[in-house]
């Protein structure tokens, strides 16, 4: 593929990704290698063995976020 084939919006979307994986070569993953509570540890594990989700879309409005 070369970059002339390429939509403007598939240029942008390739310039942001590479952007934003020198970003986290650069900077790192600052929580890498913190340990989580034990509290938040096991909510989270019952979000993820619960089958309701909730929707992008859900969170936005609960946050008062425009989606």
């Amino acid at each position: 593929m070369k970059l002339s084939d390429l939509s403007q919006k598939e240029f942008k979307d390739l310039v942001n990704s590479m952007v934003d994986d020198r970003l986290c070569e650069l900077l790192g993953e600052p929580d890498l290698g913190l340990a989580l509570d034990e509290k938040v540890r096991a909510q989270l594990k019952q979000v993820l063995d619960s089958p309701e989700r909730v929707t992008g879309e859900t969170v936005a409005e609960r946050l008062n976020l425009k989606w």
